[in-house]
């Protein structure tokens, strides 16, 4: 007991970032699979350590979407159930997890998106998927509803951890790798990475060019990453990693349905007269170390820091400069309480920053006059806890808990005025874990909370500096579920429910204008999440994933118990692996049954739709790998991303995003 009580008490004093794996040998509440090409060693063990975890977890490794062009998070998390990852244009997209942040209509709130376990986001916890990197990937941690906890992470929907390669986790020494294909993309990489006694590198440079399926959906980018690790005796090292990226992206905005049907390729009109775009340079740096302290304590740490410079024509031209640093530290203890196998971490993670914000008059993509000046400064810290106790070597018992407090204060140049605002919280977690064999079943109940952003905030006009009103969305979340393997069955099924307080919703107010955020009073998320995966025979392979989705209001005095917009009741995900002698080919189903609302009030339709996509490959003598991926072979046209609006009337609106029409990409990788 005394070193629990000492690493809560060190965990709360110190702050860093933590390392991506986890080495500590916890006691056997693990599912384990077959070895295959998508679960080298270091997968394996992450699945491995995921598996402890009393809630809803997946692994996608990089093996599973090398074989694609992954442009964004839609390619890379598509076959996790529970997760909406939809395409809007470039690598623009939507991320949900559960129906977090789904009046979101741009870029992302709602999950916590995290490098090696750092949050990417900014300060006030808004996210730009741009920034992130799919091909710097070993794998993707996905944490779903309540179980971020190990990351302090409070919000509805969980996190997303990108877990970046190292000389250590390399696959190969050398890479070299060309894409292209349909709307002439192309991209090229160059990676090495390798160990030398203590020390390892990994280094990547990468390029990709677009001109995009729509008008005005061109992409520009150019990336770089040095991963550099200096190992200090048994399980414990020091890291550097650097980025660096700039990145080009047209902006082609939204269509009304029968714009979108008749022909989805042309730009907004406003996008085309406004030249809308956005483009960025950011950087970023991270120092972080794992320290063996004991037989049974480790401690992960460090600090990061992002600078980020944006010039985006909208409706107006936004300019801003933004800087974010954070620190984080955890300290993971495992041994025996009472003569029982327990285990805990203490952690605490701390983040400020601020945006530097000019708006200007959008005169064809120039600044016109200048409409706001505004500083943006945002500060947060959580302290968090999780503890498991072992009842009998089968059940693990769960509690835990984060406290967080965020601030947000506004300055308004322009006008010489300011608002400030401050926000605290407590999320406790309760659950259990039950092991018997290779299968578990769980359960566990979760408090979430999520402050606002200054996008929902700051939005009295463009010019405007007092704060709206909206209050923290706060929600208890009960979720139970079994994953494990029998013979060559391999299952993973959850169901939640959360009651939601207070769920910050978007509503489109105009077709230029951003939207807008409110409070709703109750609402109600749902559903299941199931994914089989069946090894028929040797090198064919059945995946099947379906979600389905129950969001909706309760009792509403406006909108009384209609359904939310956004998320499909259903979704389905097939695909049928082949592999013989090296080759494979790989059809793919995906398919949304039914038609989604658009607006709260239940009016208007997006319409459902069916794609099938093939993939195929063939792995050849001297480490070379030609892999081709055709998508939407039927041409379907399709519209699977718009943003809600509050009462469409049945009128269609101007909200549509299309979905991409038939394209084929293909490339050769080759590895030393």
């Amino acid at each position: 007991m005394n070193r629990l009580h000492a690493a809560a008490l060190l965990a709360a004093i110190c702050l860093a970032s933590p390392a991506a794996a986890d080495e500590q040998r916890d006691p056997p509440i693990i599912v384990t699979g077959h070895p295959d090409a998508d679960d080298p060693p270091v997968v394996a063990e992450a699945r491995e350590r995921l598996a402890r975890t009393p809630g809803a977890v997946a692994v996608v490794a990089a093996e599973t979407f090398e074989d694609r062009l992954p442009i964004g998070l839609p390619d890379v998390l598509r076959d996790v159930p529970g997760v909406l990852s939809n395409k809007r244009y470039g690598e623009e997209s939507r991320l949900s997890i559960r129906g977090s942040g789904i009046g979101q209509g741009f870029h992302q709130r709602g999950v916590l998106l995290a490098e090696n376990g750092i949050s990417f986001a900014d300060a006030d916890g808004f996210s730009d998927f741009q920034k992130i990197d799919v091909l710097s990937a070993r794998m993707i941690e996905v944490y779903k509803g309540g179980n971020a906890l190990r990351f302090g992470g409070a919000q509805l929907g969980g996190a997303v951890n990108f877990v970046t390669i190292s000389g250590r986790t390399a696959p190969s020494t050398v890479l070299l790798r060309a894409d292209g294909g349909s709307y002439d993309s192309w991209r090229g990489q160059a990676a090495a990475g390798g160990v030398l006694g203590d020390v390892d590198l990994y280094g990547s440079i990468n390029g990709y060019k677009a001109d995009g399926f729509r008008e005005r959906s061109y992409s520009e980018q150019l990336r770089g990453t040095v991963n550099l690790g200096y190992r200090i005796g048994r399980d414990s090292e020091v890291r550097l990693i650097a980025t660096a990226a700039t990145i080009d992206q047209g902006v082609p905005g939204t269509l009304t349905l029968a714009e979108a049907r008749a022909n989805p390729r042309p730009a907004s009109v406003a996008a085309r007269t406004g030249r809308w775009s956005r483009d960025q340079e950011v950087r970023r740096v991270t120092l972080q170390t794992r320290l063996r302290l004991s037989e049974g304590l480790v401690f992960e740490g460090g600090v990061y820091a992002t600078e980020t410079d944006l010039r985006h024509p909208i409706p107006i031209v936004i300019e801003q400069d933004i800087h974010t640093q954070g620190a984080f530290g955890r300290f993971d203890l495992s041994g025996e309480l009472a003569g029982h196998k327990a285990d805990l971490f203490v952690g605490a993670s701390y983040r400020t920053g601020a945006v530097d914000q000019q708006t200007y008059a959008n005169l064809a993509g120039r600044n016109g006059m200048k409409l706001g000046d505004a500083l943006q400064q945002a500060t947060g810290l959580d302290l968090f806890a999780e503890g498991r106790f072992f009842v009998v070597p089968q059940l693990a018992l769960v509690a835990g808990a984060s406290w967080g407090h965020a601030s947000r204060d506004y300055a308004n140049r322009l006008l010489g005025r300011g608002d400030g605002i401050d926000f605290e919280w407590l999320a406790p977690r309760f659950g259990l874990l039950w092991e018997r064999g290779a299968a578990q079943v769980y359960a566990n109940v979760t408090r979430s909370v999520e402050p606002p952003a200054f996008g929902a905030l700051a939005q009295a006009g463009y010019s405007g500096f007092a704060f709206v009103p909206v209050d923290p969305q706060r929600a208890w979340t009960v979720e139970l579920g079994t994953r494990g393997r029998s013979g060559a069955v391999t299952w993973d099924v959850a169901a939640y429910r959360a009651a939601i307080d207070g769920e910050m919703l978007n509503f489109v107010v105009a077709p230029n204008i951003p939207a807008a955020v409110f409070n709703a009073d109750r609402t109600l998320h749902q559903g299941v999440e199931a994914s089989v995966d069946w090894r028929i025979a040797r090198g064919l392979r059945l995946r099947q994933g379906w979600t389905w989705s129950d969001f909706r209001f309760v009792d509403d005095p406006i909108y009384g118990n209609n359904r939310l917009p956004v998320v499909p009741q259903h979704q389905l995900r097939t695909s049928l692996h082949i592999e013989r002698g090296g080759a494979w080919i790989e059809p793919m189903l995906d398919w949304r049954p039914g038609s989604v609302w658009v607006d709260h009030a239940n009016t208007l339709k997006a319409p459902g739709y069916a794609l099938v996509h093939l993939s195929a490959g063939i792995d050849l003598p001297g480490g070379v790998s030609l892999f081709a991926d055709a998508r939407n072979l039927t041409d379907t046209n399709h519209v699977p991303e718009f943003g809600a609006v509050a009462n469409a009337g049945g009128v269609d609106q101007a909200v549509y995003y299309p979905g991409e029409g038939r394209s084929l990409f293909g490339g050769v990788r080759v590895r030393f």
